[in-house]
């Protein structure tokens, strides 16, 4: 039987990090597997991120530093650069992130880090300020 708290936890949390970014990724799982739609959002974001001992900010940095070194989750890494946004890092912090990721993860996965960091700040200055501003222009496929 599902976890409804853990599932209504999880779906706060992924739209106070992610906004509508993390929502049309949801929804894009879910038209394809409901019961991973859930997991994720119960377990990433029910469990994982709402535990203690890391803030936000702190969170985000981690799975961008992540998601930069395996260099094949572009689509995840957008949505993480936007959350890392959303909770507070700044432009440039994001671009010390991707020149430290140069040292440990070797500049093509920096640089293509930076090139999809500079794709999320166009995406955002080219839209009016909201909140959690990320009904994105990306392609269709928008991932965690």
């Amino acid at each position: 039987m599902p976890d409804d708290s853990r599932y209504e936890r999880g779906r706060a949390k992924l739209k106070q990090m992610l906004g509508t970014t993390g929502e049309e990724a949801i929804e894009n799982i879910a038209g394809i597997s409901p019961d991973m739609a859930r997991y994720v959002l119960e377990f990433i974001f029910g469990d994982i991120h709402t535990r203690p001992g890391l803030d936000l900010k702190m969170r985000e940095i981690a799975a961008v530093a992540s998601l930069v070194t395996r260099g094949s989750a572009e689509p995840q890494l957008r949505a993480h650069l936007h959350g890392a946004l959303n909770v507070g890092c700044s432009e440039q912090e994001i671009i010390e992130l991707m020149i430290e990721m140069a040292v440990y993860a070797g500049f093509p996965a920096a640089l293509n880090g930076l090139f999809a960091a500079r794709d999320v700040f166009a995406e955002r200055a080219a839209k009016p300020a909201t909140k959690n501003n990320q009904k994105s222009r990306q392609s269709p496929r928008t991932e965690l």
